[in-house]
């Protein structure tokens, strides 16, 4: 598999890609699923005064549109319109004339759309699985049953069950084909053990960097000089909510420890089986 490179930037822990050309309204859901908590809230809000002010100014047009509202005041039209957007009505203030109904009417339509857009974004983003997964700062090279293997450390910060967990990790770098163009190829790379059939406490992903692997004989300058990338993508189903969690991780290569072990952090404590995850990205040298 391979792409003309490289238009994406694969940096630690994100994948992120060049948007130029895309207008900025082309996918509002996907935007508004993506943005932070405060970021969407704050577009929210600044939409809703926008709307507001845009109504205000229509209201402004007309020739004594309100009832109790001072003369001209811009300030009396902005609260009637929100009043209005929001399907409030106090009975105060209310529509006089035909245009102000018009626009009044055309303002309510407006309002009961944007509430049902808003109700739905919110409840579709409060209700979508996530995975509280723990990856590991860095991945480690270290020997394991006589051979070098790449790891990579996970724990369930939950400590709930994800039933039927797999993992896939890729190499994405930088190759040169036989004419001298330059390409972003993706590879798998094979695991020890890529399912789990009961994910709870950690689980330390294996690659063994054998004869047949895409890094075998490859030096940590090597994986730097074509800009290499491991991706790991976990999924699995959660049995409390009964929804399937998909996580994703990706490592650059200068983040592997090469000659290092993950520090021990597993505990048994009267029978019950815990981790003591202060210690959970401590990595130790490898024994001589």
């Amino acid at each position: 598999m391979a792409t003309k490179s490289p238009k994406t930037n694969f940096g630690p822990g994100l994948l992120q890609a060049e948007d130029k050309g895309v207008p900025a309204f082309g996918d509002f859901y996907h935007r508004a699923m993506k943005a932070s908590w405060p970021l969407f809230f704050t577009g929210s809000a600044a939409v809703f005064l926008i709307l507001n002010s845009c109504f205000a100014l229509l209201y402004v047009l007309g020739e004594n549109p309100i009832a109790n509202t001072r003369s001209g005041s811009l300030i009396d039209l902005f609260f009637f319109s929100v009043e209005t957007l929001a399907t409030v009505g106090f009975g105060d203030m209310h529509p006089q004339t035909t245009y102000a109904h018009v626009v009044a009417t055309l303002e309510i339509f407006t309002g009961m759309s944007f509430l049902a857009v808003m109700t739905g974004l919110i409840f579709a983003r409060f209700s979508r699985p996530r995975a509280r997964l723990v990856f590991a700062h860095h991945p480690v090279v270290s020997r394991h049953e006589g051979q070098p293997t790449l790891m990579i450390r996970v724990a369930n910060a939950r400590a709930n069950y994800i039933s039927d967990a797999a993992a896939q990790l890729w190499l994405v770098r930088n190759e040169r084909s036989a004419e001298g163009e330059t390409y972003r190829r993706f590879r798998q790379l094979g695991l020890l053990r890529q399912e789990n059939p009961v994910f709870v406490l950690s689980w330390t992903l294996m690659h063994v960097i054998d004869q047949s692997s895409p890094i075998f004989g490859q030096s940590a300058e090597d994986l730097a000089a074509s800009e290499a990338t491991f991706v790991l993508l976990l999924s699995g189903l959660d049995e409390n909510a009964a929804q399937e969690l998909r996580a994703r991780r990706s490592y650059d290569a200068s983040l592997i420890r090469w000659g290092y072990r993950y520090a021990d952090i597993i505990q048994s404590d009267e029978g019950r089986v815990r981790i003591n995850y202060a210690r959970f990205h401590d990595v130790v040298r490898e024994a001589a």
